[in-house]
């Protein structure tokens, strides 16, 4: 039976060693040249989780498709560990386009980006800039920047917190150990103690910290200084002008979440110029969007439609 082939491979991004999976269609022709697709995921995942369940699926209905771990996280190279740099995702981005480019079997004029969560920030960013990608899909999409100053911003709390980073990045450059930080608590034991009952919490613990979806190199720990980094990230910015590619925006249709993904969803949608009907997937929440079959298989079906149709013509 043909099934999709996954190969482990890493690209390089200045000087970064960038660990990827490539997921090749079933086989078939082998002269013949398919649509590609990058997948980005959300903050502290790995190419493994939610990438992956994506990549697999996509694969199946006839795109060659590219996963990887940021640079700093994972197993790609960088220093320091576990840093989140929207700037460093978004370079992150264009290398792993190159990569894809350089691909023998890839149509380079029909290459579309996916992100999840996160990743759809991340990934309606990068597509903004860099017009070799024609199409954007993204799947419960988080600007992340306005989700962490939307968390610090009372009482000036931004500045406050800039200030506290500050004075880490300091003792840090005179060789004082790098501050970690959990991006959730890492067991459900402990947000019970920490008195958290937000049910998408609790899904996303129940993803990320058990079988479920945990994986090795997850590490759940963020380095503090990313926090400046996110804090200064608009992931939206200049969609209205420069993104100008067809976009499909999915979002959990259970519109009463915490993420701010659905509100962010339709934010997107409504600033670009070619974004198209958003797709609400009833029931779902946040969470369930990375791996409940019932609620992916959906964003699947319908991602499969909106790439084929706009990636049917090589653009030169």
């Amino acid at each position: 039976m043909n099934t999709v082939q996954c190969r482990s491979t890493t690209f390089a991004r200045d000087t970064f060693a960038i660990a990827a999976d490539l997921y090749m269609p079933p086989p078939g022709d082998p002269l013949k040249r398919y649509p590609a697709l990058v997948i980005t995921g959300p903050g502290s995942s790995v190419k493994e989780q939610i990438a992956a369940n994506y990549a697999r699926a996509l694969a199946a209905r006839g795109f060659i498709v590219l996963t990887f771990d940021p640079a700093y996280q994972g197993a790609s190279s960088g220093q320091p560990r576990d840093l989140e740099s929207p700037a460093a995702r978004i370079a992150d981005l264009r290398a792993a386009v190159d990569f894809l480019i350089r691909q023998n079997q890839v149509d380079d004029g029909r290459i579309g980006m996916l992100g999840v969560c996160a990743g759809g920030g991340y990934a309606a960013a990068g597509t903004m800039i860099d017009h070799r990608v024609k199409a954007l899909g993204v799947v419960v999409p988080s600007d992340i920047g306005s989700a962490f100053r939307k968390m610090v911003a009372a009482d000036d709390g931004l500045n406050r917190l800039l200030e506290t980073i500050a004075a880490q990045a300091i003792d840090e450059a005179h060789g004082a150990a790098p501050v970690l930080h959990q991006w959730i608590p890492d067991t459900l034991a402990e947000a019970k103690a920490a008195g958290i009952a937000d049910i998408d919490m609790l899904q996303a613990i129940t993803y990320y910290r058990t079988e479920r979806g945990q994986h090795a190199n997850s590490t759940n720990r963020r380095h503090y200084l990313s926090d400046a980094l996110i804090l200064g990230f608009d992931a939206f910015h200049l969609a209205e002008i420069l993104l100008t590619q067809p976009v499909q925006v999915i979002v959990a249709g259970n519109s009463a979440g915490t993420t701010g993904s659905f509100e962010d969803g339709y934010r997107l949608a409504g600033l670009v110029r070619a974004a198209q009907p958003v797709l609400e997937i009833a029931g779902a929440r946040h969470y369930q969007m990375y791996d409940v079959p019932e609620y992916v298989d959906q964003a699947v079906d319908h991602l499969d439609h909106f790439f084929t149709r706009q990636l049917a013509v090589t653009h030169r």
